[in-house]
């Protein structure tokens, strides 16, 4: 039996909704202008899915036990670049504005120009890029 089921949004929990939209807008995710003080923000992004973004707050006015997470998820949000320079250029950008930076640029093994570092809420972001040939 298959579930009939479409991902349609993908949705990250903040703690600071202004820091974060920040820090998403660097990496080229168009977020409606005045909302960085808003409880709930989507983004659009290509081929119809949607980016949401909501406070801890707003996550406790429903599921009032919610709790934020220990560090280390299991999953990353990855951007892809347009080439490896682009790769190591926005690393050094957001990990110089303060953003931790997990791990440095490095041709990774499969082909690519790779790097992971954090957004304000912990959340693993990744760069990458194809390598030159």
């Amino acid at each position: 039996m298959s579930i009939e089921a479409r991902l349609d949004a993908v949705g990250i929990v903040v703690a600071d909704m202004a820091k974060a939209l920040a820090f998403y807008r660097r990496l080229g995710i168009e977020v409606p202008g005045g909302a960085d003080g808003e409880p709930h923000v989507e983004a659009a992004l290509p081929g119809g899915l949607r980016l949401a973004f909501d406070t801890e707050e707003t996550i406790r006015s429903f599921h009032p036990d919610w709790t934020p997470p220990a560090p280390g998820g299991r999953m990353n949000l990855a951007f892809l670049l347009p080439d490896p320079a682009a790769v190591d250029a926005a690393y050094t950008e957001l990990t110089e504005d303060g953003h931790h930076g997990e791990l440095a640029p490095f041709d990774a093994f499969w082909g690519q120009r790779y790097a992971v570092l954090h957004d304000p809420d912990g959340n693993g972001v990744d760069l990458f890029a194809p390598s030159s040939s």
